[in-house]
C-alpha cells in the first residue's frame, strides 16, 4: 500500500524513515515529482528501476540539499562552481565527474564515471533532504516512458502498490524536468536535456556558447531516450487545426479543446505541459490522436519542444 502524506514535519519524519529502511518516497520538486530512494544502497536503487520498469542503462539524478553535498559526490571545475552558485537551487542538474570516494551505488550512474546532481529549490523537497541527511537517486516518479507527473494524484495514478509513500506538497511550479548541461574535463559544455533553465541564462553565466546536438545511441544521461514521455494515444506536432478523432492542445493564437497557454506564454505553458498530455490522453480515448500546437524554440520552449518530440516518437 502506497501512503499519502503530508508535506509537515510529521510527514518528512516519516518519509525519511521509510526511506532510511530502503523504501520507495515520491516527493514535489519545483520542475516535477522525484521518486526517491537512498542513492548509497544497491537494493534502494534497484527498487527504483524496477517500480518504473526503467531500463538500467539508463542513469539517474542524485539530489542533495546544497553545493557542499554535491561537491562530496562529484569534482567540480571553476565552470561548474559558477553555474551552481548562480542557479542552484533551482532547476538545473550538472553531470560531473564522479568521485571515487562518493559513495553511490553504481547502478545510479549506471556504471559511467560521470554523475548528474543536481540541488532542488522546492521547499518540500529540501525538508525531505534534509529530515533523509544524505543523497537521494530521483528520477520522475511515473513508469518509465510515460508522462511525466506535476501533482501527488499523477504518481498515483503510475505507481501506487509499487512504492512505499508519496509526500503531496501540491502542483509542482516548473513543470518540465530540469536542464541537464555537461561540464566535464576537457569538453566543452554540453546541453544533455533542454528543461526548465533556459540555454540562454546558461550561456550568459559560464560567457561562452553551449554545445547541443547528442548522439541518441549513447545514454550520457537521464532523458535521453528517443520515446519518452509518452501517452497511450499518439502524439502529432505542430497541428493548426485538429484531424479527425484528434484531441487539439492549442498554444497562443491556435485554439484547441485544451490550451497549453492561451497568451502564448511559454513559463505557463511548461508548467501546464504534463497535464495537458495526460487530461488529452483521456479524452482521445481508445484510438485517438493528440494534436499539439506549434510553440517556439526558444527559452522554455525547446524544453517543451524536447519532451513533445519524445512523446510523438516512434514507440519501442
Amino acid at each position: 500500500m502506497t501512503i499519502v502524506l503530508p508535506p509537515t514535519a510529521t510527514g518528512l519524519t516519516k518519509a525519511a524513515a521509510l526511506l532510511r529502511e530502503g523504501g520507495l518516497v515520491a516527493f514535489p520538486t519545483e520542475t516535477v515529482y522525484g521518486l526517491g530512494g537512498d542513492a548509497r544502497s544497491d537494493a534502494a536503487v534497484a527498487a527504483i528501476f524496477a517500480a518504473k520498469g526503467r531500463p538500467r542503462f539508463n542513469p539517474l539524478i542524485v539530489h542533495v540539499s546544497d553545493l557542499d553535498a554535491a561537491e562530496r559526490l562529484a569534482r567540480f571545475d571553476a565552470r561548474a562552481r559558477a553555474v551552481a552558485q548562480a542557479f542552484w537551487p533551482g532547476p538545473l542538474t550538472l553531470v560531473l565527474p564522479l568521485r571515487a570516494e562518493a559513495g553511490l551505488s553504481p547502478l545510479v550512474t549506471a556504471g559511467l564515471g560521470s554523475v548528474a546532481i543536481r540541488v532542488p529549490a522546492h521547499a518540500v523537497a529540501q525538508g525531505l533532504l534534509q529530515a533523509f541527511a544524505g543523497p537521494l537517486a530521483a528520477p520522475s516518479a511515473n513508469p518509465s516512458g510515460r508522462v511525466s507527473p506535476t501533482q501527488a494524484a499523477h504518481v498515483l495514478d503510475g505507481l501506487a502498490g509499487r512504492i512505499a509513500g508519496v509526500v503531496d506538497g501540491g502542483a509542482c511550479m516548473v513543470g518540465v524536468e530540469s536542464t541537464i548541461l555537461g561540464l566535464l574535463p576537457d569538453s566543452p559544455p554540453r546541453l544533455l536535456r533542454p528543461g526548465g533553465l533556459p540555454l540562454e541564462v546558461l550561456e550568459a553565466v559560464l560567457g561562452t556558447g553551449v554545445a547541443t546536438g547528442l548522439d541518441e545511441k549513447a545514454i550520457t544521461a537521464p532523458g535521453q531516450l528517443a520515446s519518452h514521455y509518452a501517452p497511450v494515444a499518439a502524439v502529432r506536432l505542430g497541428a493548426t487545426t485538429a484531424a479527425a478523432h484528434e484531441v487539439l492542445v492549442g498554444f497562443g493564437p491556435v485554439t484547441g479543446t485544451l490550451t497549453l497557454s492561451a497568451t502564448g506564454d511559454l513559463a505557463e505553458a511548461a508548467a501546464n505541459l504534463f497535464d495537458m498530455l495526460r487530461r488529452a490522453d483521456v479524452l482521445a480515448g481508445a484510438g485517438g490522436r493528440i494534436a499539439f500546437a506549434p510553440v517556439p524554440e526558444t527559452g522554455l520552449g525547446r524544453a517543451i519542444n524536447d519532451r513533445l518530440r519524445r512523446a510523438a516518437a516512434p514507440r519501442a
